[in-house]
């Protein structure tokens, strides 16, 4: 590839950039987006812009990135929580370390690159990148000494400043866990595979496992129903028949009709859904508990060692871990049999195998589109096209990132949707899954196969040595490092100015609004996407660091990605997106192991708990814990103890909400008076 090629891919991406910029700094003071662009803030302090014509409006401005870049890391944790803080700190420690390595390599190897061998000059436009990799050099070259050094100190620096930045995000985590904020998790153990016996029930099981085994320290606990999709039609009745005073008992009324929305494209009307009532659909429902249960205790330290400790035997009963926040926990796979979850796991590995080797076909086909000279001998008609300057630059320089792009595009859905298979109880476990899944693929598909592919195996035949073998790929890599600044260009700056933009939401704004002419979702706010944007963001560590001695030239926009990504990332979490649960930092590092943090933790658990029973929190702590996991947190509003979806649904599991009295579980039937029900 040559420069005016890489030259053409940037002008491109830096075009793509100043326009989406432009637009968002313009359309961030609309009111008619406020809601895109400001959903977290709308939602909890329920601002609203002013709807009077001010030129101020229609004018790109850059306040935004002053205010981003002023929030201290106090404000950042305040509003969007640990979580937020830890990615925060991903792209700071990046900044630092790329930004020495970007001083050592451009004004240290690079010239040592391009003087490597004597040879005629020519214009730095017309030149090929490989001159400035070290394939340049020759072999056995008296400057390699240069190349170890550098690559020494990068190494070395980046040692210590991990070392500092998990020392930082430990004691946050610390605090986390110190907070005043009651965090019922602490007391909480969410254990399944609970056996069945005869002649009790499962709640009685509960009670009195606990009170055999951990009699000083068991409170009470709380059984988990199977609900199914019973569960979030619940939820769905509620919102639709517009239930807005929780405090008020009252039945719903029967006499509920279809609600019916225009269509400004055609002006027909449309029946989004159907109230019914309830004595038509809620006829055959029963109780049915499932193996497992959240059981609460006196102290966090109690809590923690019910969580480590093996119960039983058999390790597929009775199998205890601490219990994610209630807004943490995904109900949908609570009640999944803990037995069924190595299955789970195993078709969930190798459903991803199989999807990483079929990627392999893109990616080559891909790494074949960056070579002008293949791409001619195995398509000879598209030579009159490709002889064009502008032509070969287009193709060679910026189309093969833009269909990598796009390609990857359906990774992060199809590796989420794994994750969900595998049985996780929480959507921060959910997300961490799938966020190993993405780094994991990213890894193999973009970095391993790009460089195996492509020209490295052009370059080899059956007749090749192992020595030989060994000195084309030493000629071979370095050149296919040039195709990962394209990408860099094009996945790194053009997906920022689209995370800033949110294109997806101002499409689903523009529909719901002007198409279906429908009101919108004030509860709705969407959370920050961590398991696409941290793998994405240690990709391209994974890049800086393997590309920084090889092809220094890739460092200044990698630079660019993070200094971007610093004020973009910290401008979503403050404006767009919802902290709705908080792992805790856990998600920094991936690649850390935390049982060391979590040894020296379990000392400071003592000390919390004696510090709540000297200042009498306990008991009210312990009052709070009853109302902390309700599988049906809407109950108080509408008797919804017994329920029957209409329609096609005839598997779905019944369900009934739960209480509990004296540490065992009650639940009564009752004839509910009158519920709307949504039919879809």
């Amino acid at each position: 590839m040559k420069i005016s090629a890489l030259m053409t891919s940037a002008g491109i991406n830096i075009g793509i950039c100043v326009l989406l910029w432009s637009l968002y700094s313009v359309l961030r003071k609309q009111p008619a987006f406020v809601r895109v662009y400001f959903g977290r803030r709308i939602a909890e302090e329920n601002r609203l812009l002013r709807e009077a014509f001010i030129l101020e409006r229609f004018v790109p401005s850059t306040g935004w990135i002053v205010k981003a870049l002023q929030c201290t890391e106090e404000e950042l944790l305040a509003a969007a929580g640990l979580d937020a803080v830890a990615f925060n700190r991903m792209l700071v420690f990046s900044i630092r370390i790329f930004s020495l390595a970007a001083i050592l390599c451009l004004f240290g190897i690079l010239p040592v690159h391009y003087f490597g061998r004597k040879m005629h000059r020519l214009e730095i436009s017309s030149e090929q990148l490989h001159m400035f990799t070290v394939g340049n050099v020759e072999v056995q070259s008296r400057w390699l000494w240069v190349h170890s050094i550098v690559l020494y100190i990068i190494s070395g620096v980046a040692c210590f400043l991990l070392y500092v930045e998990y020392g930082h995000i430990a004691r946050l985590r610390l605090l986390h866990l110190k907070r005043a904020t009651l965090n019922p998790g602490q007391f909480t153990v969410l254990v399944r595979g609970i056996p069945k016996t005869e002649n009790e029930s499962c709640s009685s099981d509960v009670d009195d496992f606990f009170t055999k085994y951990h009699a000083s320290s068991y409170l009470f606990h709380q059984v988990v129903y199977k609900a199914g999709k019973v569960q979030k039609i619940m939820t769905g009745a509620k919102k639709a028949c517009g239930m807005s005073d929780p405090s008020t008992d009252t039945t719903l009324d029967q006499r509920c009709k279809a609600v019916t929305y225009p269509c400004c494209l055609c002006g027909a009307s449309s029946d989004s859904f159907q109230l019914l009532p309830t004595d038509e659909v809620a006829k055959n429902i029963d109780k049915k508990e499932c193996a497992a249960a959240f059981v609460f205790f006196k102290t966090r330290y109690g809590a923690l060692v019910a969580s480590e400790a093996l119960q039983t035997s058999n390790p597929t009963k009775w199998v205890t871990d601490l219990a994610p926040e209630p807004d943490d926990v995904y109900w949908s796979n609570i009640w999944l049999p803990y037995k069924q979850l190595w299955i789970r796991r195993i078709a969930t590995v190798l459903g991803s195998l199989v999807f990483l080797v079929l990627f392999v076909v893109p990616v080559a086909f891909i790494q074949g589109l960056s070579q002008l000279d293949q791409l001619q001998k195995k398509l000879p008609f598209l030579d009159g096209l490709l002889k064009k300057p502008y032509m070969s630059q287009i193709i060679t320089g910026y189309l093969p990132s833009v269909i990598l792009l796009l390609f990857l595009y359906t990774v992060s859905p199809i590796m989420i949707l794994f994750s969900t298979m595998e049985g996780p109880t929480s959507h921060s476990e959910r997300k961490k899954s799938a966020c190993s899944k993405v780094l994991h693929f990213y890894i193999w598909n973009v970095f391993f196969v790009s460089l195996a592919s492509g020209a490295v195996i052009n370059q080899l035949n059956p007749s090749s040595s192992t020595k030989d073998i060994a000195v084309r790929l030493a000629r071979v890599i370095p050149e296919q490092t040039t195709f990962f600044i394209t990408y860099v260009l094009t996945s790194g700056w053009a997906s920022l100015s689209s995370e800033l933009m949110q294109l997806f939401g101002l499409i689903y704004n523009f529909i719901i609004k002007y198409v279906l002419r429908m009101k919108e979702d004030i509860a709705f706010v969407p959370t920050f996407p961590y398991h696409t944007e941290i793998p994405k963001v240690m990709l391209f560590g994974l890049l800086g660091f393997s590309c920084s001695v090889l092809a220094p030239l890739i460092l200044p926009f990698l630079l660019v990605y993070f200094f971007l990504g610093y004020v973009v990332y910290r401008n979503q979490l403050l404006n767009v997106y919802r902290m709705r649960y908080d792992s805790g930092g856990l998600y920094w590092p991936i690649v850390h192991n935390t049982v060391i943090f979590s040894l020296v933790l379990t000392q400071d658990l003592i000390d919390l708990d004696r510090e709540d029973q000297r200042s009498g929190r306990m008991e009210h702590i312990h009052h709070g814990l009853r109302s902390a996991y309700r599988q049906f947190p809407d109950n108080e509003d509408i008797k919804l103890e017994q329920i029957l979806t209409v329609g096609n649904d005839e598997d779905q599991d019944e369900g009934c909400s739960s209480g509990e009295r004296n540490g065992e579980e009650t639940c009564k039937e009752q004839e509910p008076e009158g519920i709307c029900v949504t039919q879809l």
